[in-house]
């Protein structure tokens, strides 16, 4: 216990009697028996201020960035939205028309897949009967 408290006391010796370490231009001073401490700043260290500003135009400048970036997903947001509502209704459509698609080849009967297989079949005869006389 006696080692830590004279390193306690070389430390307060090193440091001043303030219990608080300054940066450098920054010095400090207890206020009578309050608590509260005073801060003054040697001039030649003045561009504190300057950098202090200097940060509160970069935190001015993320601010509004973020506010675009805010603005410009609640756009995206609502395009999305948009979307989504566009391929669903087209989604219905193609169901009504996929069914009603259905009930009239189901009521008009099979008779045009005849029709298909008569013109195919029609078709090929053709290109038989020009494929044997030209070769003659």
């Amino acid at each position: 216990m006696a080692a830590s408290s004279s390193h306690r006391t070389t430390t307060a010796d090193f440091y001043g009697a303030a219990p608080y370490r300054s940066r450098e231009g920054l010095t400090t001073r207890q206020v009578g028996t309050s608590d509260e401490i005073q801060l003054r700043i040697d001039p030649i260290h003045g561009d504190v201020d300057e950098e202090i500003t200097g940060l509160r135009k970069q935190v001015r400048q993320l601010r509004n960035v973020a506010q675009e970036i805010e603005i410009e997903a609640k756009s995206q947001n609502d395009f999305i939205n948009q979307l989504q509502m566009t391929l669903i209704k087209a989604q219905a459509g193609v169901k009504n028309n996929m069914r009603r698609l259905n009930k009239s080849i189901i009521k008009e009967g099979s008779n045009h897949i005849m029709h298909v297989v008569l013109f195919a079949l029609l078709l090929f005869f053709v290109v038989y009967f020009l494929s044997k006389f030209s070769r003659r």
